[in-house]
């Protein structure tokens, strides 16, 4: 997600390693190439502006401490920028009304569809509601089929007409349905135009939504902030969902669709699961852009797929900062629970320049449960050396090839090695990171998983 931005903002953050203060060359270097980086990434031009004037603004008026260091204290300025620019906190749909009636709208193709369904099953998961879905997208073959199998899929029952050509007379008709929540999937368009606004307009008026949200696609950039715009003029939309984060996407909408809109970001399609949907978190945003891994949504996640006693359990080992080739099996199978492996160390800290090969999913775990237990207990334990007679002899116990072994070893010991690392993290993840690193210590989860 924004590797390109990501990997610009650490070259600029170089830009102070070597020298020992802030001037005026400096400083004006750093925030041309940040403005630069934005603009490449298909940020809003006036949005870019802003932010890179307020970056040199404190740039300029920071007094930075001895022990603090200058990459570090423009680190800190630049997240916090990009933390504000986002919304500063979380804006999440509230579910007080019964019905709560949330209207999803956008352009063709910027998944309206998917987003109901994962919609749905987050507001199961997090909010324990009934939802029912209502297939208003009568235009597009087959939508409503989708719409069906998806709501199958998260046992979330959808409403809909078949050969029913007016979407008006459908909604009219879902207002009998008796459920918490009714998420309503509406017709998009390739382009925006009179006929799609009109549309809307008029269920605006038949459904009288709680929320309005725009989904907005992360792959088009800037794009899906001018359309977000466009809409909210219209229709005056709630705030934005935004999706598709996992794959091209560049940072144009996340950064720039709330100060375009003025309107909050709720929520974020991260994956193609229907469980890849969460709360968008401005400061979690930040930390992804920075390169700063993602340890907000990772205590989420961990609170909500591990066990206090796992939990315990992890602790100790990440304490003492020492694997074994059972603890490594163990671990990740643990981990697995909360998603895909090469996802979650991605999360972490420091963690994405590890030349962790992790996308091979179950298949990789049969693979390093066979190597496993072709071991001794005392090669398993870390005792005797996996000399090359060892792992030949490993390699063909486990029927896999030679090379395959070396590159277990090799995870194996990265992942060791990042462990003894953790406890440092927790005491201060970055310079830049201090605040946030406060805030998480006080979470449970992330105190037994980086203690």
């Amino acid at each position: 997600m924004f590797n390109g931005l990501t990997e610009k903002f650490q070259g600029i953050f170089s830009v102070f390693s070597k020298e020992s203060a802030f001037t005026e060359e400096n400083i004006k270097d750093a925030v041309k190439k940040v403005r630069l980086a934005l603009l490449d990434a298909d940020v809003n031009y006036k949005v870019a502006s802003n932010l890179v004037k307020r970056i040199k603004e404190k740039v300029v008026g920071t007094e930075v401490e001895k022990q603090l260091k200058k990459t570090d204290a423009f680190i800190n300025i630049v997240h916090e920028e990009l933390i504000d620019l986002m919304g500063k906190e979380e804006s999440a749909v509230e579910f007080k009304k019964t019905p709560t009636k949330i209207l999803l709208c956008g352009l063709q193709g910027a998944g309206k569809t998917t987003t109901c369904a994962k919609f749905a099953q987050y507001i199961k998961r997090e909010h324990s509601k009934s939802v029912s879905l209502v297939a208003l997208d009568l235009k597009r073959p087959a939508a409503i089929k989708q719409l069906q199998i998806l709501g199958a899929e998260v046992d979330v029952p959808v409403f809909a007409i078949e050969d029913e050509k007016d979407p008006n007379i459908v909604a009219a008709k879902s207002g009998e349905l008796d459920t918490d929540v009714i998420i309503y999937d509406t017709a998009g368009r390739q382009n925006l135009d009179d006929d799609l606004m009109e549309e809307l307009s008029c269920l605006k008026n038949l459904i009288k939504p709680d929320y309005i949200i725009f989904v907005a696609n992360c792959g088009s950039g800037q794009q899906a902030v001018n359309v977000a715009k466009a809409f909210d003029e219209k229709i005056q939309i709630s705030g934005s969902i935004l999706t598709m984060l996992d794959g091209g996407a560049r940072a144009g909408a996340a950064i720039s669709i709330r100060e375009v809109t003025g309107k909050p970001l709720y929520y974020e399609g991260v994956g193609e699961k229907v469980s890849d949907f969460q709360v968008f978190n401005p400061k979690s945003m930040a930390d992804r852009i920075l390169g700063m891994g993602d340890m907000i949504n990772l205590v989420k996640k961990m609170k909500r797929e591990i066990s206090d006693e796992d939990s315990k359990k992890m602790e100790e080992k990440m304490v003492k900062g020492s694997f074994t080739y059972d603890d490594l099996l163990k671990q990740m199978k643990m981990l697995k629970k909360m998603g895909s492996l090469k996802g979650l160390f991605k999360m972490l800290p420091g963690a994405s320049g590890a030349d962790l090969d992790l996308s091979g999913g179950e298949s990789q775990l049969k693979t390093f449960e066979a190597v496993i237990f072709s071991m001794t207990r005392r090669e398993r334990a870390g005792i005797d050396d996996l000399a090359m007679g060892r792992k030949k002899r490993i390699a063909k116990g486990a029927g896999i090839s030679l090379g395959s072994v070396n590159k277990l070893v090799k995870q194996f010991k990265q992942m060791k090695e990042m462990a003894k690392k953790m406890p440092g993290m927790k005491k201060n993840i970055t310079g830049a990171n201090a605040k946030k690193t406060a805030i998480l210590k006080k979470n449970p989860h992330f105190n037994r998983f980086f203690s």
